[in-house]
């Protein structure tokens, strides 16, 4: 799907010199506000925005988003690397 947003020239081109690629940053912006609204899935906005998992991640974080990340996932992931002997 296609999605036109008009802005005034002089405010696009001001926009693009202070941050680059702007149809890049409004495309994020929008993901960014749809997963924080709960209307898309981290995997949505990963194919959304074109990113492998760990890019997502580091994306997410720069965002100040941080995954959920409970004690027994942490239980669970250092049980199964001492049951791989690590």
């Amino acid at each position: 799907m296609r999605l036109t947003v008009d802005i005034p020239d002089e405010v696009a081109s001001h926009l693009t010199e202070v941050g680059g690629n702007l149809p890049r940053r409004a495309l994020e912006g929008f993901a960014l506000e749809e997963l924080r609204a709960g209307h898309i899935t981290e995997p949505q906005l990963r194919t959304m925005l074109g990113l492998a998992r760990v890019e997502l991640d580091a994306f997410l974080k720069a965002h100040g988003i941080f995954q959920d990340y409970t004690l027994e996932d942490f239980e669970r992931e250092r049980q199964a690397l001492r049951n791989q002997g690590l």
